[in-house]
């Protein structure tokens, strides 16, 4: 039986910044973990412009070619880890922006978030991120891994250096993926 897929999403996209390398320790660990298909997806590569479809996500009549390469790719997960930083108290506009792209195809699927930041890790923006999931029926896991003034745990070619704490992190917020994903793939069968 084929691993069910786990989408791990670069949310921030400005020159400079951390979150491939973040997402690159994160993936790492998600192939060892060994219960998912893991991909990644950079919000950067990806390039949606500001939402541009006339119709409301919910209905799927997309008409441009970047929104429907996006639905594919989100549909055809079954998990998904965001990857994000913290501006201003919250979460980036790319990634919103991502993220109502669509709608049905979050749905009854299971979320992790791997923030970083300053002080508060990220944790103020992972709390707004789960505002805007229960919207969209996504469901978040409690467990998530939040990197604070994440520069230090750079080495001197970016690669992230987790400590232990995030490395345990890591392993629960996986688990629970796993766990996550399998009850919610009998909802979606349904």
């Amino acid at each position: 039986m084929a691993k069910p897929v786990l989408r791990i999403i670069i949310g921030s996209t400005r020159p400079g910044r951390v979150g491939p390398s973040v997402a690159e320790w994160i993936a790492t660990r998600a192939r060892e973990h060994g219960g998912f298909d893991v991909q990644v997806t950079d919000l950067a590569e990806l390039n949606l412009p500001i939402y541009d479809e006339p119709n409301h996500p919910r209905l799927q009549k997309y008409e441009h070619q970047h929104t429907k390469d996006w639905s594919a790719l989100v549909a055809g997960s079954n998990a998904f880890i965001f990857v994000m930083p913290e501006y201003n108290y919250g979460f980036n506009a790319a990634l919103k922006n991502a993220i109502d792209y669509l709608h049905n195809e979050w749905a009854d699927k299971a979320a992790g978030i791997v923030s970083y930041g300053g002080v508060a890790a990220g944790t103020r923006a992972a709390q707004m991120l789960k505002q805007v999931f229960s919207a969209l029926r996504l469901v978040p896991v409690v467990d998530s891994v939040n990197i604070p003034f994440v520069a230090q745990f750079l080495d001197e070619d970016r690669r992230l250096k987790p400590n232990e704490i995030m490395e345990q992190a890591a392993t629960a917020m996986l688990d629970e993926l796993l766990r996550w994903t399998d009850s919610l793939s009998q909802l979606r069968a349904k």
